[in-house]
């Protein structure tokens, strides 16, 4: 294995490129430990020492710190290693090391964003929201059925009616002086928030396809 490339990256980091395929970052002293040369081939034993010990230890240490100030999702935290120069099975062992202590459920992540979300955003924004973060749709619908359609349709219907009349409320708008404009304006701004046709019809007592 040839060293073909190093680049810096920080004041105290570098980027060693092996054989023009396989990447990995390293601190300067380390480089110098290892014996590492543009140019010159990095003994098998460093190599395995470096993509074995040395980096699988940092990944997890870093993955766990980042947890510490957040909750992350699977992709999510994944992005954030591999900005960080970790190469690919090392970011897999360190997501399978928070794992296991139970540190990344996207499961979880979904119920809490929309318990807490559920009452200002609609459940087209909350699953567009989630999608964004990396969790995948079945996860997203399970969780869903859980925190919110668990409890009945009337319900959820309820809740989306009380979110529409939230936003109604928020921008003072009066259905009952409202010019057909303003209706139009404020259809649309519903619309753009995730609501349907048949919530906002329902909620403001509103014929849509009148106006």
């Amino acid at each position: 294995m040839t060293v073909t490339k190093i680049t810096e990256i920080s004041k105290s980091r570098m980027k060693i490129e092996v054989d023009d395929e396989a990447s990995f970052v390293l601190y300067k002293g380390e480089i110098r430990a290892f014996g590492i040369r543009e140019g010159q081939e990095i003994e098998e034993k460093a190599y395995r020492e470096i993509m074995d010990e040395t980096l699988p230890k940092r990944a997890k240490m870093r993955a766990l710190y980042l947890l510490k100030g957040r909750a992350y999702t699977k992709a999510q935290l994944t992005d954030k290693l591999k900005a960080g120069g970790y190469p690919e099975r090392v970011i897999e062992e360190a997501m399978a090391y928070v794992r296991s202590f139970g540190y990344i459920n996207d499961k979880s992540y979904a119920l809490d964003f929309i318990e807490y979300n559920k009452e200002s955003k609609s459940k087209k924004r909350i699953f567009m929201d989630l999608w964004r973060k990396g969790i995948s749709g079945d996860i997203v619908e399970e969780a869903w059925e859980e925190a919110v359609d668990g409890a009945g349709e009337e319900l959820a219907g309820e809740l989306e009616k009380e979110q529409i009349l939230r936003w109604i409320e928020k921008k003072n708008f009066c259905l009952q002086t409202a010019t057909i404009k303003e209706k139009q304006r404020m259809t649309a701004f519903l619309y753009r928030k995730g609501f349907g046709a048949d919530a906002i019809r329902n909620a403001l007592l509103l014929d849509i396809t009148s106006i």
